[in-house]
């Protein structure tokens, strides 16, 4: 069965090379554009995992998870907190919020992959 990623990111370039890269491995990609339209769509696809990135319009990565962790949907899905912003006070806002664990910007195809691949088994 084939897992879903939900990727939640305001950069069209960034969610093009996280679907490229997945799609590529066999995952199916849902992409969102903020953090309102990633609890949309969170809500009606059910991500194996979601990756989202912090600075958005609308809704941050941050208020993304607080709000998602909410939702009976989140139950057991890992969220990789994607962002420039490496301070360990923003990473610790994360952690507290319910990320599962963070990738910083810029990152390589690989890393992308071995980090999802770590969080969802095909």
């Amino acid at each position: 069965m084939t897992k879903t990623i939900l990727a939640i990111d305001d950069s069209a370039s960034v969610r093009l090379m996280v679907k490229m890269t997945l799609s590529g491995a066999g995952y199916n990609v849902v992409e969102a554009v903020d953090g309102e339209q990633g609890l949309e769509m969170a809500r009606s696809c059910r991500p194996d995992a979601v990756l989202t990135d912090q600075n958005m319009p609308r809704l941050d990565g941050i208020g993304f998870i607080r709000k998602f962790r909410q939702m009976q949907e989140s139950e057991g899905v890992p969220v990789v907190f994607i962002s420039t912003e490496s301070d360990s006070n923003v990473v610790q806002q994360a952690r507290s919020a319910g990320a599962t664990g963070w990738i910083v910007k810029p990152f390589d195809q690989e890393k992308l992959l071995s980090v999802v691949g770590k969080l969802v088994k095909l």
